[in-house]
């Protein structure tokens, strides 16, 4: 049984201590969670940064009618606009540090979800603004922050996910075990429906083939491991490929670049 962490009701504006302000736009806090536990779907009137400083977190973001998941490792973090609901979960032991950002503080242009490349400097001032008060020292941490952030390096990492509860299930089923080398229809037998039905919910809720959904699957999976220095051996065999050559034939394919160059420019 999956521990639910109860969330209180987060009431907007300056009730909440944590909550960003005109003045203090800024807030940061950091939470130990234990593997499994989960914060249920929620949404905040201003934007956020959710931080992995250590373990492993899947973050679940809805936006404009779309979903798409994350999974994130230490030193990568995804930026949630204001408004949009989201959920986290905690895959393995870890400490989340989030970000809260006034909508007036939001960059120009940032309206979708995307994951930063958390810099040493940028992890540092998160955790300073965990302990500052009000004065100039926090508006110069508060400044810096977003300065970093906004010049912080992204990756495409996320999964989207569709709104059909049948596919949605096979797709949660897919994500939980990425190694697994079940076919289509057999995945399909899981839910209930054939082949072609769950072939055509993908070109329709998804806009793409399973072979192609399943490939970003994967890779949301290969890279965080890739990043915390896992050997290429163990990521293609984690990702169900027989041997490394095959794994990274995909994993140029898909990324332009191979596994262990990925990893050599990208170790936490």
């Amino acid at each position: 049984m999956r521990k639910r962490i109860a969330l209180k009701p987060k009431p907007i504006g300056n009730t909440d201590p944590v909550a960003p302000t005109v003045r203090r736009p800024v807030r940061s806090r950091a939470r130990a969670l234990a593997v499994d536990e989960h914060f249920e779907p929620h949404h905040h009137p201003w934007a956020q940064v959710a931080y992995c400083a250590s373990g492993l977190i899947r973050v679940t973001v809805d936006t404009v009618g779309a979903q798409t998941t994350y999974i994130l490792p230490p030193s990568r973090a995804v930026w949630i606009p204001p408004g949009a609901q989201h959920a986290v979960n905690v895959m393995e032991t870890a400490e989340i540090r989030t970000v809260y950002l006034d909508p007036g503080a939001t960059p120009s242009g940032w309206r979708a979800c995307r994951v930063l490349m958390v810099s040493t400097l940028l992890r540092e001032l998160i955790h300073a603004l965990e302990t500052s008060h009000p004065g100039e020292r926090d508006d110069l941490l508060m400044r810096l922050t977003l300065d970093e952030m906004t010049h912080a390096n992204t990756q495409a990492w996320g999964v989207p996910l569709p709104r059909d509860k049948r596919l949605r299930s096979l797709c949660e089923a897919v994500i939980g075990a990425p190694g697994e080398k079940a076919t289509l229809a057999e995945w399909a037998s899981d839910i209930g429906a054939s082949e072609r039905t769950v072939a055509r919910l993908f070109r329709t809720e998804l806009g793409t083939s399973y072979q192609q959904w399943r490939q970003q699957a994967v890779l949301a999976h290969a890279l965080p491991m890739l990043a915390r220095g896992v050997s290429v051996s163990q990521v293609g065999a984690a990702s169900g490929y027989a041997s490394d050559s095959a794994f990274s034939a995909m994993f140029k394919a898909a990324m332009g670049q191979s596994p262990s160059y990925f990893q050599s420019r990208n170790a936490l």
